[in-house]
Parts: C-alpha cells; structure tokens; sequence
C-alpha cells in the first residue's frame, strides 16, 4: 500500500496547509513541485451524461417522502468513512435510506429536501472534485490521485437527477436553517451536530420508520436487482461445492473465499458476513468466524448472498453433506427441514398473514419433534409454551431488500402483523439445530444443523421462489452436487 503525504487527522481547513505524515519519506513540498502539479492536465470533465436506470424511481419516492412530511426540512446522509485501523478505512457502504431515495453511494453525501409552496425542493450535497489549486488532488488521503476520481457536481447532476452542491457548505447552512428538520440518525455525526438543537429523537425516527416501510414492496427494478442477487448467488453456491475437496485441505474460509470470489466478480460485495459452517459449526446461527474443519462425513451449512452494484441482495441457505451423501440421520433431520419449509413456502402469498409461513414451518418442526420423542406432545401444547424452540431457535424468515434483513425499522402492525401484498420479498428458511452438548436428544443428533433459506416474492396470483435455480429437496441436492463434481 503506498505511503500516503496526508495528515493523520482530517481537521484541516483550507486555509491550512496539508500536514505531512509523522514518519513519511517526504516531510515537505517545494513551491516548484507544488506549482508544477497545478498544470499539465487535460480535461476529463464527463459530458452529455444519460441518467442513471432508477432515476425516475428515486424521484418517485422521494415525491412520496415530500407529501408525507410537508413544510419540514429532510435531512438523510449516505454516511462517512470508517476506520479499520490507524489510517486505513473499511470499505464504504452508503446508508440504505440515502442510497434508496437517490441511486447514489458517494460517501460524505447527503440528501437534504427543503420545503417550498409546492411541497419539497430536493438538493444532493456531495464532495465536488479534488482541487487541484491546493494541492489537496494529490497530497490529501481523500484526493483523487489516492483514492479515485470523483463526479463532478454537474456530472452528479445529469446521472441523478438532482441539482448537487458542495458537501462542505452544508454544515454552516443547517446551522442556520429554520423551522422543524428531520434527519436520519447514525450516518453523520457533524451533519447530525449542525441540527442538534433543531431536531428530537422522536420526530427523527419517525422519518426512519417511514423510509423502512416505504421498501415494504418493490418496485420492477428491485424485482430486477434481487432476481440478479439470486442468479448470482446459486453460480456462488456451485462454485462451492466444486471446491468442497480444497476446502476440505485448508478450512470453511476457503469456502468464503470462494463465495466472495463470486460476489466481487459479479456484483458489488456480499450483503453480510458469509456464515461457512461445517459440522457442529451449523449449530451457530451467525458463525461468520469460518476458521473450523471441514470433515467428509459432516454437513456444510451455507448461508450467503450476493450484494448487487445497486445495493440489493439476495439471502440463501442450503446444508450440503460434504462428501454429496447425507448420512440417514442427517436426511432424516434434513428432509424434516425440507417438509416445514414447503409448507412455509405454500403460506406465502397475498391476502395471507405476514405470521402464516413462520406458524405453518413451526407446525411442522413441532410435528417431528414430536413423532422423535425429542418433546412431549400434543403438537398443539408444544407450539402454545414454544417448547420446540430449543431447536428451531430463530424465526422462519423476514423482509428483503437493500438490506438483508430489510425495513427493519418498520411498525410492528406494518411488518410481522401486517397482510402480504405482491411485492413483498422475504425469506422462508426454517432450521433444526441439535447441539453438540445437548444431552436431551440421542447421541447420534448431537452436532447436526440443518437450515434451508430461500427468498420468495408474492405474486399477484401466490409467490415465486427467486432463488429456485438451487435444488432443495435431498435427492435432487445429491444429483446437483454429483453433477457439478463430475
């Protein structure tokens, strides 16, 4: 990584010169060189730009954001850098609420709608192109020759659809704004500094909670980028099982390498951390740690999901015998999980109950358990104490979207007590957990995890699977696997 001349702190204004790194090789700029980089460049400035594919979609919503909030001020951040370590940064993720209303990723950006007569005048604030006057294009940490070139404010203009301004003239304007303000918490801590007596927490989440349900259902275009996430993800899922006998030499993070590998190639990132969980590790709902063995004989739970460029991703799950054969006892356990997750599947479309397809797979899980010996019937009782959750664990699915588990900040009577209308994606994905030290079951469960996840659409007329191109049931995953194997 090469050796960047930029302060340690970014507290620099203009009117400062750019500090040189404690322990750089250069510690000074001589007015030559400094003059020297001025000139000699072309111009790259972008014209006749076509807006972006969302473009008429974001306008949309935000119009719908406007009639919802009249006459206030709309604050929403994309969100700054993060540091990982010292002077190196994760890599950015716009916040969901920016990135939805705008089609932009930039960071440092902020969206802010202003009211007027006829509703909201909409105004995108960004970080323009590095100044080549000072010096900040090349000796700044965030300059273009270190980081890449940015869009220009009229290039931003024509691609969004938004007029664009100067990121670093927003703050002193909040300050000076009037009138009740709203704004997206947790993105920006000096935009949410510059409103901090002109906004409550209250008033503040409510515009989180309506931005949430606002991606209650999707449009075509988020159809569009999930089914993209799907395909994606199933080829991240083939390419595993061709590799199982690497992994098997190293560890489940050859697993996640190779999915990663997948999801960079063909989309933006993986949309949370892969869980690559072989044997007991299938036991751990969110092991992301993905440092354990991976033995022939053992199960390999996988649950991953490509990111699109968009920002939308998919969220898919299968439990694969590593050597293509499950074990009796595992098929037994499997094709348990297989028969709930139909069942939650079949409860899955409009006019039914967000709660139908979690009550449905529960049934069914309760039902097994039952018929094991594993918990004391009748089903019904077992259901009403949730006694089956010692090994069911987790809920039977949730939203999807931009995020994976999306509109999370929805109204609980708008959410998991609401009715499913098409557009509407979530997850059905039922599980089994036996634990390796749980001594209320036979031996021979002990270290077997099994879940099944799929991403399911309602349709006008029922649902679609958007992640089918996976075989579910275990025969036909035995087929899939023997085939990709060769």
């Amino acid at each position: 990584m090469a050796e960047e001349l930029t302060p340690e702190t970014p507290e620099e204004t203009e009117d400062q010169p750019i500090k040189q790194r404690k322990n750089g090789l250069y510690q000074g700029v001589s007015d030559e060189l400094a003059e020297n980089m001025k000139s000699g460049w072309a111009d790259t400035e972008l014209r006749d730009l076509t807006p972006i594919p969302q473009a008429e979609r974001t306008a949309a919503r935000r119009a719908a954001l406007s009639a919802r909030f009249p006459g206030e001020r709309l604050v929403i951040p994309a969100g700054k850098l993060k540091t990982r370590s010292n002077d190196t940064e994760y890599s950015f993720r716009a916040s969901t609420e920016y990135a939805y209303l705008t089609g932009d990723q930039t960071q440092d950006g902020v969206l802010v709608l202003e009211p007027v007569k006829s509703g909201h005048r909409a105004t995108i604030y960004l970080l323009p192109r590095s100044d080549r006057e000072n010096g900040e294009f090349w000796l700044d940490g965030q300059g273009e020759l270190w980081v890449g070139r940015r869009h220009s404010l009229t290039e931003a203009e024509q691609l969004l659809g938004i007029p664009a301004k100067d990121v670093r003239e927003l703050p002193e304007r909040l300050k000076e704004a009037t009138g009740p303000v709203r704004v997206v918490r947790g993105h920006d801590a000096g935009i949410e500094a510059a409103l901090t007596d002109k906004v409550t927490a209250e008033r503040d989440e409510e515009l989180r909670v309506f931005l949430s349900e606002a991606r209650l259902v999707k449009d075509d275009f988020e159809v569009a980028e999930l089914e993209k996430a799907c395909a994606a993800t199933a080829r991240g899922f083939e390419d595993v099982v061709k590799v199982l006998d690497k992994a098997e030499a190293t560890s489940e993070r050859y697993i996640e390498g190779t999915f990663f590998l997948r999801a960079r190639v063909e989309g933006n990132d993986v949309g949370y951390g892969t869980i690559a969980a072989a044997g007991p590790h299938a036991c751990t709902l969110h092991w992301v740690r993905n440092d354990g063995a991976v033995r022939s004989g053992d199960l390999l739970l996988l649950d991953a999901g490509v990111e699109t460029t968009e920002l939308y991703t998919a969220d898919v799950t299968r439990t694969l015998p590593i050597n293509g054969r499950y074990t009796d006892i595992q098929r037994k356990i499997y094709d348990a999980v297989y028969e709930a997750q139909e069942a939650g599947i079949a409860a899955v479309k409009p006019g039914a109950a967000y709660r139908d397809f979690h009550d449905a797979a529960q049934r069914v899980l309760a039902e097994k358990l039952v018929e094991w010996g594993l918990v004391e019937g009748p089903v019904d009782r077992v259901l009403e104490l949730g006694l089956q959750r010692r090994w069911t664990l987790h809920g039977t699915g949730h939203m999807l979207g931009m995020d994976v588990h999306d509109c999370a900040a929805a109204r609980t009577e708008a959410y998991v007590d609401t009715i499913l209308e098409p557009g509407m994606c979530l997850t059905v994905e039922p599980g089994l957990y036996f634990q390796a030290d749980d001594l209320t079951v036979p031996e021979e469960y002990r270290g077997i995890g099994v879940r099944i996840e799929d991403d399911i659409l309602v349709t006008e007329d029922g649902n679609r699977n958007l992640s089918a191109q996976l075989p579910r049931r275990s025969d036909e995953v035995e087929q899939w696997m023997a085939a990709l194997k060769g």
